[in-house]
């Protein structure tokens, strides 16, 4: 695969040599379970410590409101229920706000939590760059409103969403505030003593580490019922044996991240721009247009809709050009479902099952943007064959 480029960053990236290097003696040396009460147990537990502590302070905030989790959706899931479930307990709120937008870690959630547990929900709509009103969100707030859940940035259009502006909004009305920061964790920074955000869901192999472990970032007085229940472990929040070397390896890549930001997204920036512009031009005006916000989107994200083409197709023949994208469509073989996300933002339908996104990362160079953007003429113009072929 060395001689693919890889511009699925958004997906996944690759663990970063610093990261396996700190990972590794959790599995040969100090393997003990860090609820054990011997010498390899607390071994462990100081080591979990030591990451619960990393990541706190890169955040300002308390070890105690960090929570490791299996993944980013368990993340998303047990801020969501567990908020809304606690509410319920204590008889303080039975509404929850939340946008189309969202990744289905969170709106799924909110869906099943109104058709199987008689929660009310509003799903609030977005504007033709997917980004949520505060006025709608300020609109939909109810005596009963408990949680607000809107994502900072989204996966697959990349546009960021004022996620300042509504936190100030949910303190004024005294209502938790949650955000899934899964795909802006790595570019952004958190100082939650100044930040109105009560929640935050992070997925370290976003941004280099690990696959197998989530971060969720839960203030202090913030009470959730938990849906995995068993020995009690994370002060009760996620019952389990934690995975303490995924916990360091996790803490070990949002310091490398936040450590480096700066630089990493000016160098993110420059290469979304160089492909975007590039993209732009190598397609013809009428069968391309830009998704996402022109500019308050993620600095690694760029993404595009092809007028009339398969995304899968798009994906199958940049893969036979040496190029690993992905597609805005949620299939992932055959003929494409219409984009949920290009629906909402109000494309039509000639245009909502072309999504396509390129996400860069570290190892990504300006020469590879390049190569992309000359092979993109020729890619274009062998889906669209195909498709006229199957529209005859």
């Amino acid at each position: 695969m060395s001689n693919h480029i890889y511009l699925d960053h958004g997906a996944s990236t690759p663990v970063h040599p610093q990261v396996i290097e700190k990972m590794l003696p959790f599995w040969t040396e100090h393997y003990g379970n860090p609820s054990s009460s011997h010498a390899h147990g607390r071994s462990a537990n100081f080591a979990l410590g030591e990451a619960r502590r990393t990541v706190a302070g890169l955040m300002n905030a308390q070890p105690k409101e960090i929570v490791f989790t299996g993944c980013g959706s368990e993340s998303d899931n047990l801020a969501v229920r567990g908020v809304m479930w606690a509410a319920r307990q204590h008889g303080s709120g039975n509404h929850l706000i939340t946008s189309v937008i969202e990744h289905e870690a969170v709106l799924e959630t909110a869906v099943q939590l109104r058709d199987h547990f008689n929660f009310d929900v509003t799903i609030l709509g977005v504007d033709e760059y997917g980004r949520v009103s505060v006025d709608d969100v300020a609109a939909a707030i109810r005596p009963d409103t408990a949680l607000i859940s809107v994502m900072a940035a989204n996966n697959e259009i990349g546009t960021m969403q004022p996620i300042q502006q509504i936190g100030a909004l949910a303190r004024e009305h005294g209502i938790l505030f949650h955000s899934d920061a899964v795909q802006a964790a790595a570019t952004t920074r958190w100082d939650m003593q100044t930040m109105p955000l009560d929640l935050i869901s992070f997925a370290p192999h976003k941004f280099y580490g690990p696959k197998g472990v989530g971060i969720l970032y839960v203030r202090e007085g913030v009470e959730l019922v938990s849906s995995l229940t068993g020995g009690g472990q994370e002060d009760g929040r996620r019952s389990g044996t934690v995975n303490v070397a995924f916990a360091v390896g996790a803490a070990e890549a949002f310091k490398l991240a936040q450590d480096n930001l700066e630089a990493q997204v000016t160098h993110y920036t420059n290469l979304r721009d160089q492909l975007i512009a590039g993209v732009m031009t190598a397609v013809p005006a009428n069968e391309i247009i830009l998704t996402g916000h022109p500019t308050e989107r993620l600095p690694h994200h760029a993404s595009f809709a092809l007028k009339n083409m398969s995304g899968n197709d798009l994906l199958i023949h940049l893969d036979m050009a040496g190029i690993c994208a992905s597609s805005g469509s949620a299939c992932k073989t055959g003929d494409p479902k219409p984009s949920p996300i290009l629906e909402t933002i109000g494309l039509d339908p000639a245009w909502t099952k072309g999504g396509l996104r390129f996400t860069v990362g570290s190892q990504n160079t300006p020469d590879q943007i390049e190569h992309l953007i000359q092979a993109m003429p020729t890619v274009v113009e062998k889906v669209k064959k195909i498709s006229q072929l199957f529209a005859i």
